[in-house]
């Protein structure tokens, strides 16, 4: 068995979810920069959740994505 056939993901894909990851984790801490009360404001409940969905997304291609 070589090494390919051991491993269900490529480098790329590897890197590609990692930079998911950030991405997501990016988001989240814009979410706790909201001063609004109960993050009410724009940076909680707009920009935030729209760059944690962005992580998602690229988390979904990082996994649908051929090595």
């Amino acid at each position: 068995m070589t090494n390919k056939e051991k491993l269900p993901f490529g480098k790329t894909n590897y890197l590609i979810m990692l930079l998911g990851i950030a991405i997501i984790l990016i988001g989240f801490y814009i979410m706790s920069l909201d001063k609004e009360e109960f993050g009410f404001g724009f940076l909680g409940l707009t920009l935030g959740p729209i760059i944690v969905l962005a992580g998602f997304t690229i988390e979904f291609f990082a996994i649908l994505k051929k090595s």
